[in-house]
């Protein structure tokens, strides 16, 4: 009897084997409890090393080994999802999120920190909706709303308790927004950001900045969206809205290393005003021709990055671009907290499990000593630098030192000091509640690099595989762009965004003085608002007629139909002397129905980043018509990034009309309780 038993367990075990061995595809959707998509949601076999990342609509498609395989669904914000395959060849998964609902207790904080209890975390099973807020005393609000000085922190507190155990978080600066049970927003690092004015052409004919491929403040600002918040206008730079997507330039022609492009129509915002867009294509160099990488990871592990968006999200990037990497490349590996150490020697990119490894076994803990760490990777970088090779440090951070080289002018003296070795610097900001914005972006600028900011796994698949040779491999740099006006066309000028990047006019030619750099495939857009000659403007401001100096008189062909004149230096990545390309811009206005969805879209972009900042250059603006734009000029969007922005401007028009109405009702209640106050005198 029992050897018929164990025959037929025999039997049974080869059938399910037999069965369940041959691999197929699964496919299938991951989308989040509403039903909408989970962008780049990661899909992985229980026990692989690696998956792969859904699509921007969430579709995925996996080869599964058998039917007893198990497939791991996740994404940032999202709860893991552990699914067996069986009989099934088509799934639709739905992730649920794991930012618990709004909290109990409120306290206002002045301007931008509403500080949560820490007790807050431990329970969280009583809430309140957003609209139970208004059930807070007025007064409190409007301190809040108060505090609307752009790009500072101002942490004076004011508390009103609903309960004992839980907190809201609300936050003010360009208005007031709700956030869910998340870390304590302590404090945030904006600089404050001085909008360029319009310029008189007979004053000031040129204008001269750097260029900026960074986009970190896109990302920063779809956070902020995504939390129900506004963001500070401190942390809105326009050109890097603008500058987040890509743009259907063409790519160029002769030896140079980006193509030039100009468009010009009319303002949206302002009809009676121009529009000029320059935009650059850099040169699409294939992943397989790039030159050999040299790449050190510099991981903060403080304990600052303790949490889920901050460590973990960074670890499961860096593994995104471990993928990546070729045999001719080498990574290593220096972390820093109270001191720095290298836990990984330089590795050569065809152990990528080494290298996976060694990331997984990261841990957060302890001070901040970013400046030994900053030392460390640069030594490490030089000790295996890479004649005419892509020799990078990729710091990847909060931003928030606090032990040994910590303030701004010592860090920025740093990275200039350490730029001249050869070595590039990319720098990745992770988190919230600390994260130090003004910090990182002065690091990437003083260390000839770029600076992104990490808000989700899908923005590290962007920043790190799609845009890998823009991010990591430079084809120019020090890049400077000098705008001269034709004043027979022009009377003013305002050059929208770039504010940290302007330059003195005497700068162009000097290359000793530092400027932007461009990476493969990169495209960087600038947008110019004309105010043509002969139109009244409350924007110019008159002088009185000089004594001594002959104004000259220009009739309106003395250039032609030149409306300016285009010039940019750059140098080689490896150069110390510049080159000079010159373009003259004609003035041929085209109707705005009749310009590229590259116009289109990038003014879109614009006149929200306008909104965003409540700009006093925004004249005209408004959600209504920005909506209108970007949606005609959505154009091709195979990762989704364009449709992503509708649905930002969207939330960001939603939240507006909340702020409004509680200002509104604030200033009300203030005005009763000085009625009030007077009748009892």
């Amino acid at each position: 009897m029992q050897k018929i038993i164990t025959g037929i367990a025999a039997f049974a075990f080869c059938l399910l084997a037999f069965t369940t061995s041959n691999p197929f595809i699964v496919t299938g959707k991951v989308i989040d409890v509403n039903g909408n998509p989970v962008s780049f949601a990661t899909v992985k076999i229980k026990g692989a090393s690696s998956g792969l990342s859904a699509d921007a609509n969430g579709n995925f498609s996996i080869k599964v080994n058998s039917e007893n395989d198990v497939l791991i669904f996740s994404a940032t914000s999202f709860k893991e999802l552990a699914v067996r395959v069986g009989n099934q060849k088509n799934m639709t998964i739905v992730l649920e999120s794991n930012q618990p609902g709004e909290l109990k207790e409120v306290v206002v904080t002045s301007s931008f920190g509403i500080k949560r209890t820490a007790s807050s975390v431990a329970s969280n099973k009583q809430r309140v909706s957003a609209n139970q807020i208004n059930s807070i005393r007025q007064s409190n609000i409007n301190n809040a709303l108060a505090g609307r000085v752009a790009g500072f922190s101002v942490r004076t507190q004011t508390s009103a308790k609903l309960g004992t155990e839980n907190n809201i978080r609300l936050r003010g600066e360009n208005g007031l927004g709700i956030a869910g049970n998340q870390d304590d927003l302590e404090r945030e690092g904006y600089d404050y950001i001085l909008e360029n004015a319009f310029l008189k052409v007979k004053d000031n004919p040129l204008s001269t900045f750097s260029i900026d491929v960074d986009a970190a403040s896109y990302s920063n600002m779809r956070r902020f969206l995504n939390q129900g918040q506004l963001p500070p206008a401190g942390a809105v730079r326009i050109e890097e809205l603008v500058n987040y997507f890509k743009y259907d330039y063409p790519q160029p022609e002769k030896k140079d290393p980006f193509s030039v492009n100009t468009e010009i129509s009319s303002c949206p915002w302002n009809p009676n005003h121009r529009l000029a867009l320059v935009g650059l294509q850099g040169k699409i160099i294939p992943t397989e021709s790039l030159p050999p990488g040299n790449i050190v990871f510099l991981i903060d592990v403080s304990g600052s990055m303790q949490s889920a968006e901050k460590l973990p999200l960074l670890r499961e990037s860096m593994k995104l671009l471990v993928d990546q990497l070729r045999e001719t490349d080498k990574v290593s590996l220096v972390v820093y907290a109270g001191n720095a150490g290298l836990v990984l020697p330089a590795t050569n990119g065809l152990y990528k499990q080494t290298i996976k490894a060694a990331i997984d076994k990261l841990e957060a803990g302890g001070s901040t000593a970013g400046g030994d760490g900053i030392k460390l990777a640069y030594k490490t970088a030089t000790d295996n630098f890479i004649k005419g090779g892509n020799n990078r440090v990729i710091l990847c951070t909060d931003g928030d030192f606090n032990v040994g080289t910590s303030s701004d002018a010592e860090l920025e003296s740093l990275i200039e000091k350490e730029r001249e070795t050869g070595v590039f610097l990319t720098v990745l900001g992770f988190g919230m509640g600390n994260y130090q914005d003004a910090k990182m972006q002065k690091l990437a600028d003083k260390g000839n690099g770029n600076h992104a900011y990490i808000d989700q796994l899908a923005e590290a698949k962007k920043v790190l595989v799609s845009e890998f040779g823009g991010t990591l491999f430079t084809i120019a740099k020090d890049v400077k762009l000098q705008v001269e006006f034709n004043p027979a066309a022009v009377q003013g000028y305002r050059l929208i965004g770039y504010e940290n990047r302007m330059l003195n006019k005497e700068d162009f030619n000097d290359d000793r003085k530092d400027a932007g750099d461009m990476g493969s495939g990169h495209t960087v857009t600038a947008l110019y608002e004309i105010i043509p000659v002969g139109l009244s403007s409350n924007f110019l401001k008159n002088v009185d007629t000089l004594k001594y100096q002959q104004e000259e008189k220009f009739s309106a062909s003395a250039f032609g139909h030149e409306l300016m004149t285009l010039k940019l230096r750059y140098k080689a990545p490896d150069g110390n002397t510049s080159k000079l390309m010159e373009v003259p811009v004609m003035d041929d206005q085209k109707p705005m129905q009749n310009t590229s969805t590259n116009f289109r879209f990038a003014a879109a972009v614009a006149e929200f980043g306008l909104l965003l900042r409540n700009s006093a250059f925004k004249q005209q603006a408004n959600y209504k018509d920005v909506i209108s734009l970007a949606t005609h000029a959505v154009g091709i969007d195979k990762e989704g990034y364009r449709g992503e922005f509708l649905k930002l401007i969207q939330s960001a028009k939603t939240i507006a009309k909340k702020v409004e109405r509680r200002k509104k009702n604030a200033e009300f209640v203030d005005e009763e309780e000085e009625e009030t106050v007077s009748a009892n005198r």
